[in-house]
This record gives structure tokens, C-alpha cells and sequence, in this order.
């Protein structure tokens, strides 16, 4: 409680400060540049009336020590967020648009529809040629099953009844030839039962050819034709397929529409822009180094970042490429810096065009105060970190004692802190048991036991 009251009546006694910070990759770290001396007393009564409602017993933390070492120290360059993708999307054909489902500022996702052109004709085109396509599949199922039973039986009889056909009219020719030997048959008669032998054989002939044909199915040319005929077929209904997506105009990647570009109603050309979309959930700020500096920037190094255009609001992006042209005039090399970004409810926080100032190594170093970045208190006006010292009226007895502090480098998963204005007299030093778990609901002055491992102070954060 000692501790608090002095928090308060040092704060009385600060001046306006603008707080540099640092950010951790996955959350942002949101301060009070402007913090006032009246805001902190605020804060810090409000902290001793939470104390004074309610009583809680030692809260179960892990601690980790404040170490000193060797940083490389920073400067900012001024840099422009850019989106990370930007695509005009246009038509791949030529149509009316019958929808156009978006506005300016709408979010919309991968694959989302842009645009509907008009389709009724090729609707159309794509029924009757889906409708060739299933008749050429059922030939061509027709052939590979081959002759049917019922069809082979079917030539078979024809075969034996003209078998039997032949046997009867060769049979008639012979009684016809041994009569007309015998000078009791007419030639005409001969003739005819002739006719009669030679036709019945050309039948028998014909009809067995028929069965054999049957038995041993279509010839593997017939079904290759109407293979063909099938692929052929499908190549026009994929044709049309892709027509009708074209008659679609869809994003590619999810983003924000930041122009229109037509309206219902309207006829586009092939290639004619429909929208503007730009990818934020990533930005990309773009700043420019001097040659005296470049050399000391490492890809994938952790950078911090602040917009004048959102105080109190510090991100942490990562280098991504450093580009090995310098700008001849200026004598200074872009800088790219993957930054991601928050969505809220009026959209992305940080919006294409906006102002940045990217905290860059510059390469000399200094001896400063890490601590882990967990060990950071981010919901109040300032940043915090509670330092677990012995109860001067209990030496018996550990709390937890607030710090208020400015952040500095980053380095991995370490940051500077370095003495805040605001907490006169009051700093973390080398070999402070700082509170990297369990903090978040941590009271000033609050009694704490130390946790063995981190599954016992989330298991719990404070004892009966």
C-alpha cells in the first residue's frame, strides 16, 4: 500500500511525457504519449480504491531476473505504410453487369464476387452442351460393355433358322436336278431352286457373321472414335465453364475495395477495370536509410513503429528487404518493414498512406536493462513492470512493487527499459525479480509467491 501512495504522490509532481515503446509481433502495445500527471493519479487511486473493496491473498507468479547487456542503439527514419498487395481488378470479357455487390471500404475476402456480368446466352450454350456431352458419354458406355446376352441369343437363332434355310433349299435343288435328269422338271423350275440354294447359303453366310460379330463385340477402333468423340465433347463444356467464371469477377486475395470502378448496368470491355483492392491485414512501410546506417540492419530483425497519425498506438514489424540501390540523389536505400495489423471494428487500424517512424539499429551499442517483454504491463497510460522485493512490514512476506517505465531496443525476446520520469526514484535494475506470469492481474503492493513452474501460477492467480 506504501507503494502505491508513493506512485501517486510522484505522479502528482511528473510533467508530460512522450513515451517511446515497443511491441511484442503478436499484440500491439498501446501507451499514453501525453501522459499527464493528473491521468497516473487517477490510475494509481483507482488501483488503491481496488485494494481497499476487496482482499486477496499471495497470488502465485513466475519471475525471471532483469539482466544487463550490450545493445546496439536506434534511430528513427520516416517511412509511408503501403499495403502489402494492390491489385485494379478488371473483366477477362466483354458484358453488362447485372451485380455489383461492393462499395468503397468493404471488406472483401479471397474468391469474393466483384462483379457479375450477364450470362443467359451462354447459360444456355453450356445446358445443350452438357446435354451432347452425357449422349456422347452413353455411346460411348454402349461400346465398352459390348453386345448384350439377350442380343448374341438373338443372333445365334438367325444364324441356326438360316442354317436350317440352307440345308432345306440344297436339299430342293437336288430333288429339283435328279428331275430334270429324268427329263420331269422344267428349266425353269431348276433355275429357281438354284436361286433358292444360292440365296439360302448368302444368308446362312450373313447371319453367322452377324453372331460372330456379337460374340466378340465392338472393334477397338469404334470405341476409340467415340473416345474421341467424349474429349471432344468435354473440351467444349470446359470452354463454356470457364466463360461463365470469367463472366465473374472475383478477388484474388482479401482485402479492402478502395475504388469502384463501374456500376449496374454498365457495359465492360475485356480488361476494363471493375474495383480497386488493397491486402492490410499485412502492411508494408517503406523507409529510406542512410549509407552510413544500412550496413548495421539484419533481415528479419524485430523494429519498432510508431504513426503520428495514432498516438498512444506502438507496432513491432520485422525487415523483410533491404533493398541495394540507393537513391543517387539522397544517398539512401529503401528499408521494407512487414508490419501486421489490427482489425477493429472501424476497419484496418493502419491504413495505406499513412505516416510511419521505424526505430532502426544504427549500429552503435550501450549497456542497457532487459527484461523479457512479458514481464510488460500494457493496460494502463503507461508501460509497467512489476519487480517482486520483500514487504517492508513483513520480511517475511514478498510483493509485488510497480514500475512505471519507458521501453527502448528490442533484442529477440528481451526489451530495454529504462527510468521513466513519471516513477521518480523508482527503476528496474540488473538482477530485479521481474514477474513475467501471472501480472496481468496484479495489485501494487499485492503478496506474491513464487510459482516453480508456469503451469502452477496459470493454474491459479491467487490462494485462499
Amino acid at each position: 500500500m506504501a507503494a502505491l501512495r508513493n506512485l501517486a504522490a510522484e505522479a502528482a509532481e511528473s510533467q508530460s511525457q512522450e513515451v517511446p515503446v515497443v511491441a511484442t509481433m503478436d499484440r500491439r502495445v498501446i501507451v499514453n504519449r501525453g501522459l499527464t500527471a493528473a491521468a497516473l493519479l487517477l490510475w494509481a487511486l483507482a488501483l488503491q480504491a481496488n485494494l481497499a473493496f476487496a482482499q486477496f491473498g499471495p497470488a502465485r507468479v513466475v519471475v525471471a531476473e532483469a539482466i544487463d547487456q550490450e545493445v546496439s542503439s536506434g534511430e528513427q527514419f520516416v517511412g509511408t505504410v503501403r499495403p502489402l498487395k494492390r491489385a485494379v481488378v478488371g473483366s477477362a470479357v466483354d458484358g453488362r453487369v447485372v451485380e455489383f455487390p461492393v462499395n468503397v471500404g468493404d471488406r472483401v475476402e479471397a474468391g469474393a464476387t466483384l462483379a457479375q456480368l450477364l450470362t443467359d446466352t451462354i447459360t444456355l450454350e453450356k445446358e445443350a452442351a452438357d446435354a451432347e456431352l452425357a449422349l456422347r458419354r452413353q455411346e460411348l458406355t454402349e461400346l465398352e460393355n459390348g453386345s448384350l446376352k439377350e442380343d448374341i441369343e438373338q443372333a445365334r437363332a438367325r444364324m441356326e433358322a438360316a442354317s436350317a434355310n440352307k440345308e432345306y433349299f440344297n436339299l430342293r435343288l437336288a430333288r429339283v436336278e435328279k428331275l430334270r435328269r429324268e427329263n420331269a422338271a422344267s428349266e425353269e423350275a431348276y433355275q429357281e431352286a438354284l436361286s433358292a440354294s444360292l440365296a439360302g447359303s448368302e444368308n446362312y453366310l450373313a447371319t453367322k457373321a452377324a453372331w460372330e460379330l456379337a460374340v466378340r463385340g465392338p472393334r477397338e477402333e469404334k470405341i476409340a472414335q467415340a473416345r474421341s468423340r467424349v474429349a471432344l465433347q468435354e473440351a467444349v463444356v470446359e470452354k463454356l465453364e470457364d466463360q461463365l467464371k470469367k463472366h465473374t469477377v472475383i478477388t484474388r486475395f482479401t482485402g479492402y475495395v478502395t475504388a469502384e470502378r463501374t456500376e449496374v448496368g454498365e457495359w465492360v470491355s475485356r480488361g476494363a477495370p471493375v474495383a480497386e483492392i488493397v491486402a492490410l491485414d499485412t502492411v508494408e512501410i517503406e523507409a529510406f536509410v542512410l549509407d552510413s546506417h544500412v550496413g548495421y540492419i539484419e533481415l528479419n530483425e524485430d523494429v519498432v513503429i510508431s504513426v503520428p497519425a495514432l498516438p498512444g498506438q506502438v507496432f513491432t514489424g520485422r525487415v523483410t528487404a533491404v533493398v541495394p540501390q540507393a537513391d543517387e540523389r539522397t544517398r539512401t536505400f529503401p528499408v521494407r518493414v512487414q508490419v501486421p495489423n489490427e482489425i477493429g471494428g472501424g476497419g484496418p487500424v493502419l491504413k495505406a498512406g499513412m505516416l510511419a517512424q521505424v526505430t532502426l539499429q544504427t549500429g552503435a551499442t550501450q549497456q542497457a536493462t532487459l527484461v523479457p517483454k512479458d514481464s510488460l504491463v500494457l493496460g494502463g497510460p503507461a508501460p509497467m513492470v512489476f519487480v517482486v522485493v520483500a514487504d517492508p512490514q513483513n520480511a517475511k512476506q514478498q510483493i509485488a512493487s510497480p514500475v512505471l517505465v519507458e521501453i527502448g531496443i528490442a533484442n529477440g525476446n528481451l526489451i530495454q527499459v529504462l527510468p521513466s520520469p513519471a516513477a521518480k526514484g523508482m527503476l528496474v535494475k540488473p538482477g530485479d525479480r521481474v514477474v513475467v506470469l501471472g501480472n496481468e492481474r496484479l495489485r501494487p503492493g499485492q503478496p506474491v509467491e513464487l510459482a516453480e513452474t508456469p503451469a502452477a501460477a496459470a493454474d491459479g492467480n491467487t490462494r485462499p
